[in-house]
């Protein structure tokens, strides 16, 4: 897409852009309204992210994230711009705090600014945190787990568990995303792969290319895997002591990329890597779980 592709957002058009979602099946079986609310949120994401990802003059697309966050003046404001129009009604409705909304771009522009190649794990995961855990805490209050009262919200903060749900489920599908879409991203000039882990492998030379064939990889990403997998277990024990109703989409979600990150590890990484995709088998159970709820 193109630098404007943000247009997308305008009234009605974040279905079709949310469709294309891996988690599209999980925003589908929530009730009309937070289903209309969760589209909304991934037009943005996929909005914002467009841009950072779109080739050309990094000038520019900062600028265009810029005219994002005056349009989230606007919104904010009550003016609503038009391609936030799909917005403005969960931002009322679900109470969205516009601190996430920023996170997100401000993630955006990491990968903007410079191409992310190796990173310290502390700044990996205050990447995790502003595009993923921000988008989860977005999310959660979508999903009523800011309504839980014995949670622990206060002065409109989110409730402990919705906090701790989308601080775990953010570090885990994004480490997940990572180790699924290694060349993809090498193609880009970023290797998301934090440099301890490297390091530990042996891996030193982490320009494009050389990291992704060196013979001490998949070391550095069964580190990264490890780190996932205690995220999923965390969000796990969470999901299962909060409502059925509020955790049926994030359960979905989980289930669908820990059976990817397991596929990963099974197939490795080494070269050639296969594209691996969810378990479809998985992602039945998982619905059928809460089917009724």
């Amino acid at each position: 897409m193109s630098v404007d592709s943000p247009a997308l957002l305008a009234d009605g058009a974040a279905k079709p852009v949310a469709a294309k979602s891996s988690f599209y099946l999980a925003m589908r079986v929530l009730e009309p309204e937070r289903r209309d609310a969760m589209y909304a949120i991934y037009g943005f994401c996929r909005a914002v992210d467009d841009i950072a990802d779109e080739d050309g003059d990094r000038a520019a697309r900062l600028a265009a994230l810029d005219d994002w966050r005056r349009d989230l003046d606007e919104l904010y404001a009550g003016r609503t711009h038009k391609r936030c129009a799909d917005l403005a009604a969960p931002v009322r409705r679900f109470a969205l705090d516009r601190v996430d909304f920023e996170a997100v771009i401000d993630g955006m522009a990491m990968d903007v600014v410079e191409d992310i190649r190796a990173p310290e794990w502390e700044r990996l995961d205050l990447y995790c945190d502003r595009v993923a855990s921000a988008v989860g805490r977005l999310s959660v209050r979508v999903f009523g787990l800011a309504d839980d009262a014995d949670c622990g919200g206060e002065n409109g903060g989110l409730p402990t568990k919705a906090r701790l749900l989308a601080f775990h489920m953010g570090r885990a599908l994004q480490l997940t995303n990572i180790l699924r879409d290694l060349d993809e991203d090498d193609r880009r000039g970023r290797l998301y792969l934090p440099r301890e882990a490297l390091e530990a492998a042996g891996v030193t030379d982490v320009s494009p290319g050389a990291a992704l064939a060196h013979p001490g990889l998949a070391e550095a990403c069964g580190s990264v895997a490890d780190r996932a997998r205690k995220h999923y277990a965390e969000a796990e024990l969470i999901m299962r002591v909060s409502p059925p109703s509020a955790v049926k989409a994030p359960y979905l979600m989980a289930t669908a990329y820990r059976s990817i990150l397991d596929r990963l590890v099974a197939r490795g990484f080494a070269p050639p890597r296969a594209p691996v995709s969810a378990s479809r088998a998985k992602i039945l159970l998982a619905l059928l779980k809460y089917a009724l709820t």
